[in-house]
This record gives structure tokens, sequence and C-alpha cells, in this order.
């Protein structure tokens, strides 16, 4: 497939570096040469300098050859008109980052498709709406994903010697609940970078890093089996009026949560304060300890840092956990910071840019697959694909499918209801099948669903 990337900031580089490992066609443009030359050094693609939205520059790239055009450059004017001229051109399909989150909420009305834009990606309302799923369902785990509206979720969470599983088998831990509502799919040692899929006799350890796919009710066993308290969170203080600080706070504020902003700039929070009534918007530098502590941050249950500073958000979630609050979460613009997580002692740190990424690249894959997510700090990535009548997997026991060992079917979307199958669960066409794997097993993992 030949794709053409416009924009070799973070999420460009990214985009490139994940489908440079697909053996896919990739062509990436920039204005920087300094930018090109890294990613020309350091991966297989074929660059060039210029503008996106100049003509001459997109024919040269194949433009009219192109199976899909992606805009990630900073600027969304540009996302835009390159979009629209690499559709005109010849390209079979587009996607434009943007930032104005008014696109993404009016796409339908608007009638992007018309211009020639087929997706719409906005890091800010991404990350926006994470956040609002790790605290209004999730509070006590780190990392969450979730397919077709909650029917299969993604709970990830760090054992502690509590956890009524640690130095018990996936089997004997599956026994415990006759009723199977959730299933390990990944593993990570404390101390160690390698990702395990688990099987029935691999052994939980205390510190494990732990993904778990749940259906409905799942969540609450896995609070259970894992030794945590399932406490609720109403009052979170959000440190940064930046656009994913508004959006985060207009959506809690919405559900009802009450929510604080501290913003440094006078001007950024009057207009906060008039377009957020139901939120208390505090006028200060969050970085102060004496200004935290007078807003009374030792009662919040959630601190959210999203400033433009991933130092300042890293260091201020830190603060926040000294003073008691049960849970902090950090933007950082950082890549090498965002491979830290908890090892650093926040709960969770996002990454907008790898959730752009993340989200643009399940255009990509074959086989039907309608979403898709990497796992946080793990070398293991989520798929869900849609079965077809003629797939390899169809009509098939998962216990006959010789099923490459380093993934792993995590659960089963039927009739829009999430299911966690065993070794009996036969496949049907139609069925939503999400599959966890390591990267190496992905090309293979994809032949069963083409």
């Amino acid at each position: 497939m030949k794709i053409i990337i416009a924009g070799a900031g973070e999420v460009g580089f990214h985009l490139a570096k994940l489908l440079s490992y697909e053996s896919q066609e990739i062509t990436l443009i920039d204005t920087k040469k300094d930018s090109l030359a890294y990613a020309g050094e350091h991966l297989d693609i074929r660059t060039i300098r210029g503008d996106a939205t100049s003509i001459s520059i997109l024919r040269d790239a194949r433009i009219d050859r192109a199976a899909l055009f992606i805009a990630v450059t900073s600027s969304e004017t540009t996302n835009i008109t390159a979009c629209v001229l690499a559709k005109q051109l010849g390209a079979k399909r587009t996607i434009a980052r943007i930032s104005n989150t008014e696109f993404i909420d009016n796409k339908e009305t608007v009638g992007f498709s018309k211009f020639g834009i087929d997706e719409l990606i906005s890091p800010e309302s991404l990350a926006a709406s994470e956040i609002e799923l790790l605290l209004n369902q999730y509070g006590g785990f780190n990392d969450t994903y979730q397919f077709e509206e909650g029917a299969l979720t993604m709970l990830g969470l760090r054992l502690s010697r509590t956890a009524t599983f640690v130095d018990k088998t996936v089997k004997e831990a599956a026994e415990i609940y006759p009723e199977l509502h959730f299933i390990p799919i990944a593993i990570q040692r404390l101390g160690t970078q390698y990702t395990i899929i688990p099987r029935g006799d691999t052994i939980f350890k205390e510190g494990d890093k732990v993904v778990f796919m749940t259906c409905e009710g799942g969540d609450q066993e896995l609070f259970d089996l894992s030794g945590k308290v399932k406490a609720e969170i109403k009052n979170v203080m959000i440190l940064g009026g930046s656009q994913i600080g508004y959006k985060t706070a207009k959506d809690l504020c919405d559900s009802k949560f009450n929510v604080k902003i501290v913003e440094s700039k006078r001007s950024v929070a009057e207009d906060l304060a008039e377009i957020l009534p139901n939120a208390l918007v505090i006028c200060g530098d969050g970085r102060n300890v004496d200004i935290l502590e007078e807003e009374n941050i030792s009662d919040m249950d959630a601190f959210i840092a999203v400033t433009g500073n991933s130092e300042t958000n890293i260091m201020s979630c830190l603060l926040a956990k000294s003073k008691g609050v049960r849970k902090t979460i950090a933007l950082v613009e950082n890549m090498d910071y965002y491979q830290l997580s908890q090892s650093i002692g926040i709960d969770t740190l996002i990454n907008k840019k790898l959730l752009a990424a993340n989200n643009i690249f399940r255009y990509i894959r074959k086989g039907e697959v309608v979403a898709m997510t990497k796992l946080t700090n793990m070398n293991a990535e989520l798929l869900e694909f849609v079965v077809k009548p003629k797939s390899k997997i169809t009509n098939k026991l998962i216990k006959d499918l010789k099923f490459p060992k380093s993934a792993i079917i995590g659960g089963i979307i039927r009739d829009g209801n999430g299911l966690i199958p065993l070794g009996s669960f036969k496949v049907e066409a139609g069925d939503r099948v999400v599959v966890c794997c390591l990267p190496r097993s992905i090309s293979e993992v994809e032949t069963f669903f083409s």
C-alpha cells in the first residue's frame, strides 16, 4: 500500500515508523530539512522537502497512486487544504489532523467528505476522551480502552501483594470465578521491558503490570481479585487551561464532577470562567505548593496536569501524590517520558500525539480491522477484526486454530454483546474479534481474518 504522510513531527514520524515495520511504501513530506533528515536516517522511507499544499510536490510524491494520504502537520489549515488537493489529485482516502474540536462535533452536518476529507482526527479531543474514561468508569485502573462502546473493555493494573491471584497460574485464577468475565492478555514483569502473552500455566507475580480484557461485570471482579478498592472519583483538579484542559473540564462538568481549573494566564482564566460556569477557575501558578494547598489539593480525588510543559505536568502530579491524591494523570509531549509511566509514581501518562497516531493507524490494517491501540509501555497491540464469511477463522473452534503463541484472542463481540471466549468457542462470520499480539505476529494474525 502506498501511503503519503504530510508532516514529519512526532505524529508523522511515529506513524511512518509504525508503517515502515509493516513494509508499506511510505513517503514523508515536510518543509523542515532537519526533521526529514532524521526520519530518512532512521526509517526505510522516501522523504520529500516541500509544502504539502503544493500541487507539484504532491505530484512528485505520486499522489495519484496513493491509497492513503495523511496530513498531520502542526497547521490545521495546511492539513485540510492538503487533503482536499490530495483527493482531487487521485488519493483514494484522506485523513486530516485538526485542533478545532467543533469540526469533529459537526462532522456530519458540514459534510467534510464532500470536500475530499474522509476522516478528521483531533489529538486534543482524543486526550480529553481518554482522561474522562479513566476517571468516569475505571478510577482504579491505569489504562483503559473500549471496544464497541464498552461491550469489551481493556483494563490495566499493577498487582500488589494483596491481589488474590498473585503466585497463581492463569488457569487457577480463572477458577475463582466460574463464569469468566475477564481474561489476561498481556503481562510485563516488574523491572523488565519484556511483554508476555499469557497462557494457562503463566504465573502472576507481585509487581506485574497486567492488561485484562473484560466484558460486563469483569471490572468489579478485577477489583475484588486485585485487592483494590473501587473508590468514586468526584473532586477533580485540572492544571492548565489548554484546549485539552478546557475540553476535559467541559466533559467532566457535563458528567457532574466537581471541577477546579488552575491556570496561570489571567486572560485565559477569565475566558474559561466565562465559558465553564460549572467549574471553579483559579488564576495562579500551579507549580506553587502554597496555591495548591490553599485550594485544598489534599481533598481532591484526582489531579490532571495538562499544561504545555511535560516537566511541569510530571512534577505537579508527583506533588499531588505526596498530598494524598489517589489518581494522577499527566500529559507528556516527550515520547521518552511516556516510557516511564508508573515507574516514577504517576498513575497514567498521556501523549496526545501517540493517541492520534494509534487512532490513524487502524485505517491501514488489513483484514477488516476496525479498531486498534498499542498497549502503554508494552510491546504489544490490540486489534479488532470483523470476521468475514471466507476468513480462515470462520466456523472454527478457538482451540483448533493454529494461532501464534505470541498472540491471544481476548474477546469477541457478537450482536453487540461482549464475550470472553474459551477454547470451545466457535467463531462465526460477522463476529468482531479482539486480538492482543506482539509486533512479530501481526502479519500472521491478519491472515486469519483476510
